[in-house]
């Protein structure tokens, strides 16, 4: 935040209101601020003053905010909400014009920060039909098959809640994979000598009963690797709740993060609650939002976790935008070497949602000749697909570096 000097407040000034709409205004994009909050905001203000706009955002955002997901939504928010030196009026004319829009400078805003600072009368303006009636019954959509569609990045709160309680109803059937081991079944196809001699001692008979047995499968390993650095902070919360809803969904789930370190989150993740084991999983992580360091992270991960989690034909998910600022030698190293140790590995990239996509980044195309199959990942609807493609045989390994259709 470029230092900047505030205008003298003018009479008639009153801060701690405004500072109460605007922890409103969170608390309505998503951000848990309570009454003790807003005080310790006050408090914080006063002691540092508002002469200067970087010491009153840095006091705003250290009363305000816990976590570190919160901070671009915060933001945004002080962006929208105080840009105005002539905060009365900015206020009145935020939270009680109708349909305004105020977008930001620079960029676009966030829908959930734009929901939250419009009037309610507002929101239901801008707020899409729950259906379209068309004189065809095949063009006629609902507000489901939207959030189906809808980029994680541009949904708003309420979007956002609806996304996480379909997250929790997927499921990944992987299927089974043969083991070692043998287990009874009269209609196997193998004979089992031991179990036949056995029972024949015991009935103390001259004729024997043919013990049959099968080969016994058992679901592989899973493993998650995923990014949470700067640029994949938007997508890793709501895809640690799709990796929520697989820990629960089955056993050998290990899952981990990585963005300049590895942290290893199986743990965490094992609270039935996903919202408090996401939190969990969040505050272990001492670099979230932060760098990225794919290669270094993988060699971590090949060197301490490798042979405690990847026996037994493992499935490793990795998902990463590829975007890798260390040298690329470290990562082509360290990508195959992790092919080799799994059944299968297996990409999610949110930048496949771009049509115009192109793997011209180094890390990407270091990666992408190592993997099984790539897929995006930014949509209910590609997390579908995912679960589905799973669920059909598939060979063990596909053309390395194919995109998945």
């Amino acid at each position: 935040m470029s230092e900047k000097t505030l205008p003298p407040v003018e009479p008639g000034f009153k801060l701690g209101p405004n500072i109460m709409y605007f922890a409103r205004a969170l608390r309505a994009a998503g951000v848990p601020v309570g009454p003790g909050k807003v005080l310790d905001a006050i408090a914080a203000v006063e002691a540092v003053g508002v002469m200067r706009r970087d010491d009153f955002y840095a006091a705003l955002r250290a009363t305000l905010c816990e976590r570190r997901e919160h901070f671009e939504v915060f933001d945004q928010a002080f962006k929208l909400f105080w840009r105005d030196p002539r905060v009365v009026e900015r206020l009145l004319s935020l939270l009680f014009s109708k349909g305004r829009q105020v977008p930001l400078e620079g960029g676009s805003s966030s829908r959930r920060v734009t929901d939250a600072l419009s009037t309610p009368a507002s929101r239901e303006e801008r707020e899409e039909p729950k259906f379209e009636i068309e004189f065809d019954a095949a063009l006629t959509y609902s507000r489901d098959e939207v959030l189906q569609t809808r980029d994680f990045e541009s949904m708003s709160a309420e979007e956002l809640a609806q996304a996480k309680a379909a997250i929790r109803l997927l499921k990944l059937p992987i299927q089974e994979v043969p083991t070692r081991r043998f287990r009874p079944d009269s209609h196997g196809a193998r004979i089992d000598m031991r179990a036949t001699l056995r029972g024949a001692l015991r009935a103390g008979s001259e004729v024997m009963d043919l013990k049959r047995k099968r080969r016994a499968t058992r679901r592989p390993p899973l493993v998650v690797l995923c990014d949470v650095s700067g640029s994949m902070s938007r997508y890793s919360r709501m895809l640690l709740h799709f990796v929520h809803a697989l820990t629960n969904d089955r056993d050998r789930v290990h899952v981990f993060l990585f963005g300049t370190r590895l942290t290893n989150i199986s743990r965490q993740l094992e609270h039935r609650d996903p919202d408090v084991a996401v939190e969990r999983s969040s505050a272990s992580v001492n670099d979230w939002s932060g760098g990225t360091r794919i290669g270094r992270c993988l060699a971590e991960f090949n060197r301490d976790w490798s042979r405690r989690v990847l026996g037994q034909g493992a499935l490793v998910i990795l998902i990463t935008d590829g975007l890798d600022r260390d040298a690329v030698d470290t990562l082509g190293h360290e990508i195959e070497r992790l092919h080799r140790s799994c059944r299968r590995l297996i990409w999610l990239n949110p930048l496949l949602r771009y049509d115009q996509f192109k793997p011209e980044a180094a890390g990407i195309k270091t990666i992408l000749p190592h993997v099984d199959e790539f897929r995006p990942v930014h949509n209910l609807k590609s997390l579908a697909d995912i679960a589905r493609a799973l669920s059909e045989p598939l060979p063990r390994r596909l053309e390395p570096g194919k995109r998945a259709a």
